[in-house]
């Protein structure tokens, strides 16, 4: 294939549509399905990297942070054991159900703990607003001195975060085109590591275009065309992201200096809000399990291409093996 039909995007140059018909792939595995990953099975942490350069906000930053309220709160025993609280999050800037994954007891919801009029005890304990733990014929939302709270306490250490944006092909349909399922399951392990850490969970399928576009892009890819180029080529941005309701989750789960787990250098920034409301004092790589282990992870071409296109054409900061 030598280049896109001149319909698909008549406002890009040739050369964005470009794409080699065999691109080189690495004498890999098939790939392997995945799955949460077990704790024990990756012996390696990452090494967190300081974050001493301030970065410089982007100037479509908002200047003022979404409003959010944590309508309920939830324990979730996991199958690995683990037990997480699953957050629900509504806000002021779209209709979507945003969500926040902690780890540990001691992280609280400002805005779930807050009184609301009318309410009984019971219907705080309903919508999560309890602390320590729920038991049959428990009477309080408040500390119940009868019964051992089973709290954690946060260590010296800032809390470890994960912004996740939505991805069900990766997530739900087992797909091997992107990281994003292995990248959730690794933020579950090391945060369960700790017992403390908070994946936000951000409903923004396809880097902020909807699972629809993104199943576009998908065919695209399939005709040569790399993530970004596919983006372009509906119309849409590369990266249509927003992170700022995540900083207001984090603010309302009381975070102001967080670890960020991530390989993007603008979600540092993103993250931090305009005004650096948080600030991001370590950055936690997110390094390809096939690339740190002989067998696991998830091994296609497809894979290949998405994390070479990240690293060339995004800035991520990983060192590529290929």
């Amino acid at each position: 294939m030598s280049e896109f039909p001149s319909f698909v995007s008549p406002r890009l140059e040739p050369e964005e549509a470009k794409a080699s018909e065999n691109p080189p792939a690495l004498d890999l595995p098939p790939i392997l399905s995945p799955s949460f990953t077990p704790i024990d099975t990756i012996p390696s942490t990452p090494v967190p990297i300081p974050v001493t350069t301030e970065h410089t906000p982007a100037p479509s930053l908002p200047e003022t942070l979404p409003e959010v309220e944590c309508l309920v709160r939830a324990r979730i025993p996991t199958t690995t054991g683990t037990e997480i609280f699953l957050h629900l999050y509504k806000n002021n800037v779209d209709d979507k159900e945003h969500l926040a994954i902690v780890f540990g007891n001691d992280i609280r919801s400002t805005s779930l703990d807050r009184v609301r009029e009318g309410e009984t005890e019971m219907d705080r304990m309903i919508r999560g607003a309890y602390v320590g733990r729920l038991y049959p014929g428990r009477q309080t939302s408040r500390e119940d001195d009868d019964k051992h709270s089973e709290s954690t306490k946060p260590t010296n250490k800032s809390t470890l975060v994960r912004i996740h944006s939505e991805c069900y092909t990766g997530e739900t349909a087992w797909s091997a085109r992107c990281d994003c399922g292995e990248q959730l399951d690794e933020a579950a392990r090391l945060m369960a590591k700790e017992n403390h850490g908070i994946v936000v969970y951000l409903r923004q399928e396809g880097r902020g275009i909807g699972l629809g576009e993104k199943l576009k892009a998908y065919n695209l890819q399939d005709l040569g065309a790399d993530t970004v180029t596919a983006n372009l080529l509906l119309r849409h941005p590369a990266d249509a992201r927003s992170y700022s309701l995540a900083t207001a989750i984090l603010l309302d789960l009381g975070q102001k200096e967080i670890r960020l787990l991530t390989n993007n250098p603008d979600k540092i920034a993103a993250v931090e809000g305009k005004h650096r409301e948080i600030k991001v004092t370590d950055r936690v790589p997110m390094i390809p399990l096939a690339w740190k282990m002989d067998n696991g992870g998830i091994r296609s071409k497809e894979v290949e291409g998405y994390l070479k296109t990240k690293i060339e054409r995004m800035g991520h900061m990983l060192d590529k093996p290929f």
